[in-house]
């Protein structure tokens, strides 16, 4: 399918923006803290790559909760949180030769490499598991953590132990901390094998069967159990492939890096290798494409990385990915089947998704019976009724997507998408310019409801421990939790919910506890967790950094209100033209980098509705959040804007910017009033000129040097 054109405006561009960031967070949480994606890999990488489209054509506009600077999604569950000593990053994709080679290219652009430079590449099948992190301390096994959102992750170190693949000490020439990175994961006839186990299990039981989607969700949800003696019935295997924080790395290459892991009795996998060319590296992945479907594991597709370390130092990491790797993607696997019925599927902000019942279908191994059909535009596409028979297709053996309807020819009228709620019967309208139908229930809506409530209380927001899915179900059917300030006066039900079949005095006064220990929350996680569309965690910390309190916030809000009230049309304006000047007065009114008026309108039209005014105020009046405070980083640089002008002698312009945006600043290409520093190189000109006569501070390529230095 063809991509739509990029938008002309500025405005139609920081909409799409927008928009993407919420769904790419969206799915990230689905994927890498719940374990169920609602949409294939292929689906996924495109949202990303419209993204990294937009960004490039409208570089002004990039978000700081852009998912090009995310990694995964917070982590989630029962297992302690840790901070990783060394980010764990996410891959960009290649999907076809020439994005391999524009791969290479960069690098060399980066490097300021000759063209007769080797550019020396490692390549390995990508398998589909669990990233996980072990840390070595006196060459013993201290701690195991799970990827999480690439900055903490889940401490598995007790479930990790019962993996025979991983060693629990390393030899005597091993550093004294190293970390070894690589996936947790299940081979698929040990797959298969677990699956008839659980089955006949709950046979005997007389219980439902609960059984893996496919590998990677039993990986997971072995590695991630509450008790290791579980995970230590499940066949779990590991593979290296990388290191994080280290006191000395043992060698200067990949290569060298893998052979040692090798050499510490780690598996690593057969297909890796060493290539000195662009093409050997294509044909590695030739070879191992070729021999998909007979490998033991599930893979889906191949890495490749800078063979140099030092190589890989100097070229960094931008956003969420590193500069010197890059996954390249296999195509999606196909199947033809026959779609039973369209069910509407409410999710948490009203979205009405169209979900595709199909006749069960192997692809790639895997029995599907759903798939995913987006929005009213994607049926209007592929003309789908109950009853077509259509092309299935699954990218990096995930949820599929519909590709193809072929019974689009036959004659009959196009399928009516809903108009209301199928839940609580409320209208059903898509804003304008956007795709997307949602209910116009709110907390009024039942489905919404649980949702919202459940984003609450979630990992990212409240993180209130005990309130699940089925307790929420249980206190909503009580009539005892219907908005968020109810669940702070659970404790009036004490009496009567002890007793009731599964509670106990102990178990409800764990969850009073709970409940009653985030009294004073963080606000931005309060504001997040309220569900507010476009307000994002992100959104929410910039918001309150420049605000400070949520009272204030409602204050804005109200200023938005009153400023949309008081810019009526002027004579002859189109309602384009309006429809800009309210955005950028409604952008300038908010003043925070990074939040535009999208924002400003979503805050506006939450608070114009008086039952979430209800909402918001009954729910400050049961806690009482602190000023929101923003930690620093001691580094010269942190939280400056810096210019870099003129020639760089000894690093490309990327470089140097990367210096700088590791080092916590801001990278301007324009000197203004708010510019902090100018670093100028020789033929600085007219940059250098204008911060001389604004008073800023203006050092050359050494003094930056020294900069870098002093904070290493």
């Amino acid at each position: 399918m063809t991509e739509p054109a990029l938008p002309t405006t500025e405005q139609d561009a920081a909409a799409e923006l927008e928009r993407l960031s919420a769904e790419i967070a969206h799915h990230n949480a689905l994927y890498h803290t719940h374990d169920a994606p609602e949409i294939s890999d292929a689906d996924y990488d495109a949202l990303v790559r419209r993204n990294r489209a937009l960004e490039q054509a409208f570089p002004a506009l990039v978000r700081t909760d852009s998912p090009s600077r995310q990694v995964g999604a917070a982590p989630a569950g029962h297992l302690a949180k840790v901070a990783h000593a060394r980010p764990m990053m996410s891959l960009d994709n290649a999907f076809s030769d020439e994005d391999v080679a524009e791969f290479v290219a960069r690098v060399r652009r980066f490097l300021r490499l000759a063209d007769d430079e080797v550019v020396a590449l490692t390549a390995e099948p990508k398998i589909d598991g669990l990233s996980c992190s072990l840390r070595y301390e006196g060459r013993r096994l201290v701690q195991a953590l799970t990827r999480g959102d690439g900055a903490v992750g889940e401490d598995v170190t007790a479930n990790v132990a019962t993996i025979a693949d991983i060693p629990q000490a390393l030899p005597a020439d091993a550093p004294d901390v190293f970390e070894v990175r690589g996936e947790v994961y299940m081979e698929k006839a040990a797959f298969a094998a677990l699956n008839a186990r659980l089955a006949a299990e709950a046979e005997t039981a007389n219980k439902p069967a609960r059984q893996f989607a496919n590998p990677r969700n039993a990986a997971a949800g072995s590695l991630r159990q509450k008790d290791a003696a579980v995970t230590a019935t499940r066949p779990l295997r590991f593979l290296a492939h990388g290191w994080g924080e280290a006191s000395a790395v043992p060698g200067a290459t990949q290569t060298e890096l893998v052979t040692a892991l090798r050499r510490w009795r780690f598996p690593i996998a057969d297909a890796f290798a060493r290539t000195d060319t662009t093409d050997a590296a294509l044909a590695v992945y030739r070879a191992i494409e070729a021999e998909r479907a007979d490998l033991p594991f599930d893979i889906d597709g191949v890495v490749y990385k800078l063979d140099r370390l030092d190589w890989q130092e100097r070229l960094g990491s931008v956003g969420r990915a590193p500069r010197w790797a890059i996954a390249h993607k296999f195509p999606a696997e196909r199947a033809q089947t026959t779609l039973n019925a369209i069910d509407i599927q409410v999710g948490r902000t009203g979205k009405l998704t169209p979900v595709a019942r199909l006749e069960p279908v192997t692809v790639g191994g895997v029995v599907v019976t759903n798939a995913t059909l987006h929005n009213a535009d994607e049926i209007a596409r592929l003309n789908v009724h109950p009853g077509d028979r259509v092309v299935l297709q699954r990218a990096g053996d995930v949820i599929p997507q519909i590709v193809e309807n072929l019974s689009r020819d036959d004659t009959r009228g196009a399928w009516a998408f809903p108009t209301h709620c199928p839940i609580c019967g409320s209208e059903a309208v898509a804003e304008e310019g956007e795709v997307d139908v949602r209910c116009t229930g709110g907390l009024i809506c039942p489905a919404q409801r649980l949702e919202r409530l459940k984003h609450f209380v979630s990992r990212g927001a409240l993180d209130i421990d005990g309130l699940g899915e089925k307790t929420l179900v249980e206190l909503i059917d009580l009539g005892w939790i219907a908005e968020p300030a109810d669940i702070f006066r659970l404790h009036e039900h004490r009496d009567e919910l002890v007793g009731r079949d599964g509670w106990q005095a102990k178990s409800v006064d764990a969850l009073l506890a709970a409940i009653e220990a985030k009294r004073s929350p963080d606000a931005a996680r309060l504001l997040f967790g309220l569900g507010i569309r476009h307000t994002g965690i992100v959104t929410a910390r910039d918001l309150l950094k420049h605000y400070v309190t949520l009272p204030a916030i409602a204050t804005l809000a109200d200023a938005v209100i009153a400023l949309r009230d008081a810019t009526p049309p002027a004579v002859g304006e189109t309602e384009a033209r309006h429809a800009t000047r309210v955005d950028k007065a409604i952008a300038a009114l908010i003043g925070v980098e990074n939040v535009g008026a999208a924002v400003g309108h979503a805050l506006a039209d939450f608070f114009h509705e008086t039952h979430n005014r209800q909402v918001w105020d009954d729910l400050l009046g049961e806690v009482s959040p602190p000023p929101f405070a923003v930690e620093t980083r001691a580094s010269e640089v942190s939280g400056k804007t810096i210019v870099f002008t003129g020639t760089l002698e000894t690093m490309s312009r990327d470089e140097a910017k990367a210096q700088a945006e590791k080092l916590g600043a801001r990278v301007a290409g324009s000197v203004s009033a708010k510019t902090d520093l100018v670093v100028a190189g020789p033929g600085a000109g007219s940059k250098a000129k204008k911060a001389a006569d604004l008073g800023i501070r203006v050092i050359d390529e050494p003094g930056w040097q020294a900069i870098v230095a002093a904070a290493d």
